[in-house]
Protein backbone atom coordinates (compact mmCIF):
# COMPACT_ATOMS: atom_id res chain seq x y z
CA UNK A 1 0.00 0.00 0.00
CA UNK A 2 2.82 2.54 0.50
CA UNK A 3 4.00 2.07 -2.54
CA UNK A 4 0.75 3.05 -4.28
CA UNK A 5 0.82 6.06 -1.98
CA UNK A 6 4.44 6.89 -3.19
CA UNK A 7 4.13 6.38 -6.98
CA UNK A 8 0.18 7.94 -6.76
CA UNK A 9 1.75 11.12 -5.40
CA UNK A 10 4.81 11.37 -7.19
CA UNK A 11 3.10 10.93 -10.02
CA UNK A 12 0.90 13.88 -8.99
CA UNK A 13 4.17 15.63 -8.53
CA UNK A 14 5.49 15.00 -12.18
CA UNK A 15 1.60 15.56 -13.49
CA UNK A 16 1.87 19.20 -11.84
CA UNK A 17 5.10 19.69 -13.69
CA UNK A 18 3.26 19.12 -16.72
CA UNK A 19 0.43 21.03 -16.23
CA UNK A 20 2.61 23.62 -15.39
CA UNK A 21 4.07 23.47 -18.59
CA UNK A 22 1.22 23.08 -20.79
CA UNK A 23 -0.91 25.54 -19.41
CA UNK A 24 0.72 28.38 -21.01
CA UNK A 25 0.93 26.90 -24.07
CA UNK A 26 -3.32 26.19 -24.10
CA UNK A 27 -4.00 29.43 -23.46
CA UNK A 28 -1.71 30.64 -26.02
CA UNK A 29 -3.23 28.76 -28.44
CA UNK A 30 -6.80 28.98 -27.49
CA UNK A 31 -6.62 32.72 -27.91
CA UNK A 32 -3.83 33.71 -30.21
CA UNK A 33 -4.09 30.08 -32.04
CA UNK A 34 -0.32 30.20 -31.88
CA UNK A 35 1.75 27.71 -31.54
CA UNK A 36 4.88 28.23 -29.69
CA UNK A 37 7.81 26.18 -29.84
CA UNK A 38 9.58 29.13 -28.00
CA UNK A 39 7.92 27.85 -24.94
CA UNK A 40 10.36 26.00 -23.71
CA UNK A 41 13.01 28.87 -23.46
CA UNK A 42 10.51 30.72 -20.70
CA UNK A 43 11.12 27.87 -18.44
CA UNK A 44 14.91 28.03 -19.07
CA UNK A 45 15.24 31.60 -18.33
CA UNK A 46 13.00 31.26 -15.60
CA UNK A 47 15.31 28.65 -13.98
CA UNK A 48 18.37 30.20 -14.39
CA UNK A 49 16.95 34.12 -13.54
CA UNK A 50 16.27 31.99 -10.17
CA UNK A 51 19.72 30.57 -10.44
CA UNK A 52 21.37 33.56 -10.84
CA UNK A 53 19.13 36.10 -8.35
CA UNK A 54 19.78 33.17 -5.57
CA UNK A 55 23.38 33.73 -5.65
CA UNK A 56 23.32 37.51 -6.69
CA UNK A 57 20.68 39.20 -6.55
CA UNK A 58 20.64 41.23 -2.71
CA UNK A 59 18.47 39.92 -0.08
CA UNK A 60 17.69 36.20 -2.57
CA UNK A 61 19.20 33.55 -1.72
CA UNK A 62 17.84 29.44 -1.06
CA UNK A 63 16.38 29.59 1.65
CA UNK A 64 13.03 31.39 3.34
CA UNK A 65 12.15 34.90 1.92
CA UNK A 66 15.29 34.95 0.03
CA UNK A 67 13.98 32.06 -1.91
CA UNK A 68 10.32 33.11 -2.48
CA UNK A 69 12.22 36.21 -3.79
CA UNK A 70 14.37 34.39 -6.09
CA UNK A 71 11.29 32.85 -7.79
CA UNK A 72 9.36 35.96 -7.72
CA UNK A 73 12.37 37.32 -9.97
CA UNK A 74 12.28 34.24 -12.08
CA UNK A 75 8.53 34.10 -13.02
CA UNK A 76 8.89 38.14 -13.91
CA UNK A 77 11.48 37.42 -16.12
CA UNK A 78 9.50 34.52 -17.50
CA UNK A 79 7.10 36.60 -18.28
CA UNK A 80 9.31 39.88 -19.42
CA UNK A 81 11.00 37.53 -22.17
CA UNK A 82 7.43 36.25 -23.08
CA UNK A 83 5.95 39.73 -23.41
CA UNK A 84 8.81 40.56 -25.50
CA UNK A 85 8.71 37.74 -27.98
CA UNK A 86 4.74 38.28 -28.41
CA UNK A 87 5.31 42.20 -29.46
CA UNK A 88 8.37 42.13 -31.65
CA UNK A 89 8.36 38.10 -33.19
CA UNK A 90 4.70 36.60 -33.12
CA UNK A 91 2.50 39.90 -33.57
CA UNK A 92 3.89 40.78 -37.12
CA UNK A 93 2.77 36.63 -37.93
CA UNK A 94 -0.67 36.39 -36.54
CA UNK A 95 -2.47 34.42 -39.49
CA UNK A 96 0.96 32.98 -40.48
CA UNK A 97 1.30 30.17 -38.75
CA UNK A 98 4.20 28.71 -41.22
CA UNK A 99 6.27 31.38 -40.41
CA UNK A 100 5.34 31.19 -36.57
CA UNK A 101 6.69 27.96 -36.66
CA UNK A 102 9.68 28.80 -38.26
CA UNK A 103 10.27 31.87 -36.04
CA UNK A 104 9.49 29.99 -32.34
CA UNK A 105 11.47 26.69 -33.42
CA UNK A 106 14.41 29.28 -34.11
CA UNK A 107 14.08 31.28 -31.41
CA UNK A 108 14.38 28.17 -29.42
CA UNK A 109 17.33 26.66 -30.88
CA UNK A 110 18.85 30.18 -30.29
CA UNK A 111 18.06 30.90 -27.22
CA UNK A 112 19.70 27.25 -25.91
CA UNK A 113 22.96 28.60 -28.14
CA UNK A 114 22.58 31.23 -25.72
CA UNK A 115 22.54 30.35 -22.33
CA UNK A 116 24.99 27.83 -23.49
CA UNK A 117 27.60 30.36 -24.26
CA UNK A 118 27.13 32.28 -21.10
CA UNK A 119 27.06 29.47 -18.37
CA UNK A 120 27.97 26.79 -19.85
CA UNK A 121 26.49 23.67 -21.78
CA UNK A 122 26.91 21.66 -18.48
CA UNK A 123 24.00 21.42 -15.76
CA UNK A 124 24.51 23.61 -12.72
CA UNK A 125 23.31 22.78 -8.92
CA UNK A 126 20.18 24.83 -8.46
CA UNK A 127 19.45 26.58 -5.52
CA UNK A 128 17.39 24.01 -2.89
CA UNK A 129 15.77 25.12 -0.06
CA UNK A 130 16.39 22.34 3.09
CA UNK A 131 13.24 21.25 3.20
CA UNK A 132 12.57 20.06 -0.43
CA UNK A 133 15.27 17.75 0.45
CA UNK A 134 13.44 16.24 3.21
CA UNK A 135 10.30 13.83 2.62
CA UNK A 136 6.89 13.77 4.59
CA UNK A 137 5.60 10.20 5.54
CA UNK A 138 1.88 9.84 4.25
CA UNK A 139 0.07 6.47 4.65
CA UNK A 140 3.77 4.83 5.43
CA UNK A 141 5.19 6.36 2.21
CA UNK A 142 8.06 8.74 2.34
CA UNK A 143 7.09 11.24 -0.41
CA UNK A 144 9.44 13.80 -1.27
CA UNK A 145 8.37 17.43 -0.61
CA UNK A 146 9.44 18.51 -3.83
CA UNK A 147 6.63 16.34 -5.55
CA UNK A 148 4.26 17.64 -3.37
CA UNK A 149 4.79 21.34 -3.78
CA UNK A 150 5.05 20.61 -7.64
CA UNK A 151 1.36 19.08 -7.44
CA UNK A 152 0.24 21.98 -4.81
CA UNK A 153 1.89 24.56 -7.02
CA UNK A 154 0.13 23.42 -10.45
CA UNK A 155 -3.62 22.67 -8.16
CA UNK A 156 -2.98 26.68 -7.34
CA UNK A 157 -2.06 27.75 -10.61
CA UNK A 158 -5.13 25.82 -12.31
CA UNK A 159 -7.56 27.37 -9.70
CA UNK A 160 -6.36 30.90 -10.39
CA UNK A 161 -6.27 30.50 -14.20
CA UNK A 162 -10.20 29.01 -13.92
CA UNK A 163 -10.95 31.80 -11.46
CA UNK A 164 -9.09 34.64 -13.81
CA UNK A 165 -11.07 33.08 -17.09
CA UNK A 166 -14.50 33.02 -15.58
CA UNK A 167 -14.75 36.15 -12.97
CA UNK A 168 -12.48 38.88 -14.22
CA UNK A 169 -13.32 41.15 -16.56
CA UNK A 170 -9.85 40.78 -18.77
CA UNK A 171 -10.82 36.71 -18.20
CA UNK A 172 -14.09 37.71 -20.22
CA UNK A 173 -12.23 39.35 -22.99
CA UNK A 174 -10.32 37.01 -23.39
CA UNK A 175 -12.74 34.42 -23.90
CA UNK A 176 -15.09 36.76 -25.98
CA UNK A 177 -12.07 37.44 -28.60
CA UNK A 178 -11.67 33.61 -28.68
CA UNK A 179 -15.14 33.06 -29.74
CA UNK A 180 -15.34 36.01 -32.05
CA UNK A 181 -12.24 38.67 -32.61
CA UNK A 182 -13.94 40.79 -35.03
CA UNK A 183 -17.04 41.76 -32.94
CA UNK A 184 -15.12 42.28 -29.95
CA UNK A 185 -12.72 44.64 -31.48
CA UNK A 186 -15.82 46.26 -33.07
CA UNK A 187 -16.84 47.15 -29.42
CA UNK A 188 -13.97 49.02 -29.33
CA UNK A 189 -11.35 46.70 -27.16
CA UNK A 190 -8.16 45.62 -28.29
CA UNK A 191 -7.89 42.32 -28.22
CA UNK A 192 -4.17 42.29 -28.92
CA UNK A 193 -3.34 43.71 -25.45
CA UNK A 194 -4.94 40.82 -24.07
CA UNK A 195 -2.82 38.59 -26.37
CA UNK A 196 0.22 40.10 -24.70
CA UNK A 197 -0.87 39.41 -21.46
CA UNK A 198 -1.75 36.12 -22.58
CA UNK A 199 1.75 35.32 -23.43
CA UNK A 200 3.12 36.82 -20.38
CA UNK A 201 0.83 34.51 -17.89
CA UNK A 202 2.26 31.61 -20.03
CA UNK A 203 5.79 33.13 -19.73
CA UNK A 204 5.16 32.64 -16.43
CA UNK A 205 3.73 29.78 -15.55
CA UNK A 206 6.69 28.56 -17.87
CA UNK A 207 8.80 30.10 -15.43
CA UNK A 208 7.55 28.74 -12.49
CA UNK A 209 7.90 25.00 -13.97
CA UNK A 210 11.77 25.46 -15.02
CA UNK A 211 12.10 26.68 -11.55
CA UNK A 212 10.10 23.37 -9.87
CA UNK A 213 11.89 20.95 -12.18
CA UNK A 214 15.09 22.72 -10.80
CA UNK A 215 13.85 21.92 -7.26
CA UNK A 216 13.16 18.12 -8.34
CA UNK A 217 16.08 17.54 -10.31
CA UNK A 218 18.49 19.34 -8.03
CA UNK A 219 19.93 21.22 -11.54
CA UNK A 220 19.32 23.19 -14.44
CA UNK A 221 20.66 22.83 -17.55
CA UNK A 222 20.27 24.93 -21.38
CA UNK A 223 18.42 21.83 -22.93
CA UNK A 224 15.96 21.13 -20.05
CA UNK A 225 13.13 23.16 -21.04
CA UNK A 226 13.10 21.74 -24.70
CA UNK A 227 12.70 18.26 -23.12
CA UNK A 228 10.22 19.38 -20.94
CA UNK A 229 8.52 21.06 -23.69
CA UNK A 230 8.06 17.69 -25.43
CA UNK A 231 5.47 16.78 -22.73
CA UNK A 232 3.98 19.81 -22.88
CA UNK A 233 2.86 19.59 -26.20
CA UNK A 234 1.94 16.18 -25.91
CA UNK A 235 -0.38 16.94 -22.48
CA UNK A 236 -1.71 19.96 -24.55
CA UNK A 237 -3.41 17.71 -27.57
CA UNK A 238 -4.49 14.82 -24.92
CA UNK A 239 -6.23 17.46 -23.01
CA UNK A 240 -7.76 19.81 -26.10
CA UNK A 241 -6.19 22.47 -26.84
CA UNK A 242 -7.19 25.26 -25.16
CA UNK A 243 -8.89 23.95 -22.27
CA UNK A 244 -7.87 24.89 -18.90
CA UNK A 245 -9.45 21.79 -17.26
CA UNK A 246 -8.74 19.45 -20.34
CA UNK A 247 -5.45 19.93 -19.63
CA UNK A 248 -4.92 19.81 -16.15
CA UNK A 249 -6.82 15.43 -16.74
CA UNK A 250 -4.46 15.29 -19.53
CA UNK A 251 -1.12 16.31 -17.19
CA UNK A 252 -2.59 13.52 -14.33
CA UNK A 253 -2.91 10.65 -17.12
CA UNK A 254 0.62 11.43 -18.31
CA UNK A 255 2.51 11.48 -14.98
CA UNK A 256 0.50 8.83 -13.32
CA UNK A 257 0.71 6.54 -16.53
CA UNK A 258 4.23 6.90 -16.79
CA UNK A 259 5.28 7.11 -12.95
CA UNK A 260 3.44 3.84 -11.83
CA UNK A 261 4.71 2.14 -16.20
CA UNK A 262 7.96 3.36 -15.06
CA UNK A 263 7.99 1.63 -11.81
CA UNK A 264 6.47 -1.93 -12.99
CA UNK A 265 8.02 -2.06 -16.56
CA UNK A 266 11.20 0.16 -16.09
CA UNK A 267 11.79 2.20 -19.13
CA UNK A 268 8.44 1.82 -21.18
CA UNK A 269 6.83 5.06 -19.37
CA UNK A 270 7.79 7.29 -22.44
CA UNK A 271 6.27 4.49 -24.72
CA UNK A 272 3.05 4.13 -23.16
CA UNK A 273 2.52 8.25 -22.74
CA UNK A 274 2.71 7.97 -26.58
CA UNK A 275 0.48 5.07 -26.99
CA UNK A 276 -2.14 7.01 -25.00
CA UNK A 277 -1.33 9.79 -27.71
CA UNK A 278 -2.04 7.75 -30.44
CA UNK A 279 -5.10 6.18 -28.95
CA UNK A 280 -6.86 10.04 -28.09
CA UNK A 281 -5.90 11.34 -31.47
CA UNK A 282 -7.16 8.08 -33.47
CA UNK A 283 -10.64 8.13 -31.12
CA UNK A 284 -11.01 11.65 -30.10
CA UNK A 285 -9.05 14.09 -32.39
CA UNK A 286 -10.02 17.42 -30.68
CA UNK A 287 -8.84 15.69 -26.81
CA UNK A 288 -10.74 15.17 -23.99
CA UNK A 289 -12.52 18.16 -23.42
CA UNK A 290 -11.71 19.90 -27.04
CA UNK A 291 -14.05 22.49 -28.67
CA UNK A 292 -14.26 23.61 -32.17
CA UNK A 293 -11.13 26.27 -31.26
CA UNK A 294 -11.03 28.29 -27.75
CA UNK A 295 -9.82 28.95 -24.56
CA UNK A 296 -12.48 27.82 -22.00
CA UNK A 297 -12.63 26.31 -18.97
Amino acid sequence: MSTFILLLLTGLGLAGLYYLVASGLSLVFGLADVLNFAHGLFLSVGAYATWWAATSLPGAGSEGFGFVLAVLFGVLAGAAIASIVELVLIRPLYRRTIAQVLVTVGLSLAGVALLQAIWGADPRPFPRPAWASRVTVIGGAAVPNSSLLLAVSAAVVLAGLLAFLRFTRVGLVIRAGVEDRSMVTALGIDVRKAFTLVFAIGGAAAALAGILAGVQFSAVSPGQGTSLLIFGFIVVVIGGMGSVTGTAWAAAAVGLLQQFVNYYASGLGDICVVALLAVVLLVRPQGLAGVAGGAHA
